[in-house]
């Protein structure tokens, strides 16, 4: 049986960490974001959402069975949430358009995963990965172990597990309402 690919996405204007559970990891975002005129942040959320759909799999042409994003924490204020909800939509949009099933996942559901608590220290999540999931090289970036941990999420959810996970992380799948359909690879 061939194993599909997913993707988990932690989006961030400075920092989005993608993920693939083929086994890579990179970072992408741009500084100074909330600071532009209106047309500027327009024309960066456009790059943004363009590079990401890439890293996703419009540069390979190989788009992933299963996309997993973590939902946004409109509790958190501060600068960038409105342009941060632009990006996620847009990514989202853009994902949807092509029939790529995507799964929201709250933030303590990602961290029960990675830690077996719904409520860890962004320190515990990247210990986590670099213990259980170590050939991914996330170089301690919160932004990478987190989209590390959603591509594991989602990969298990399919029947693909990346590592051996205790039942109390597990669990956490049960807390995501995870699409019906999956695209072939």
């Amino acid at each position: 049986m061939t194993t599909p690919k997913v993707v988990g996405v932690d989006l961030s204007l400075t920092g989005t960490g993608i993920a693939s559970n083929l086994g890579w990891c990179q970072r992408i975002g741009e500084t100074g974001i909330t600071t532009r005129p209106l047309d500027e942040r327009l024309d960066a959320i456009d790059r943004l959402t363009r590079d990401i759909l890439i890293a996703i799999g419009g540069g390979s042409g190989r788009w992933p069975a299963l996309v997993a994003i973590e939902i946004p924490a409109y509790s958190r204020s501060g600068a960038g949430n409105h342009e941060r909800s632009g990006l996620w939509w847009q990514v989202v949009r853009h994902l949807h358009r092509r029939d790529i099933p995507v799964a929201e996942i709250p933030i303590q559901a990602r961290m029960r995963y990675a830690t077996g608590r719904g409520s860890a220290h962004k320190g515990a999540v990247i210990d986590a990965v670099a213990r259980r999931l170590p050939a991914f090289e996330t170089r301690g970036d919160d932004n990478l172990a987190d989209a590390v941990i959603l591509a594991a999420m989602a990969a298990d959810h399919l029947g693909h597990p990346l590592a051996s996970m205790p039942a109390t992380h597990r669990a956490a799948l049960n807390a995501v309402t995870w699409p019906t359909t999956h695209q072939p690879t």
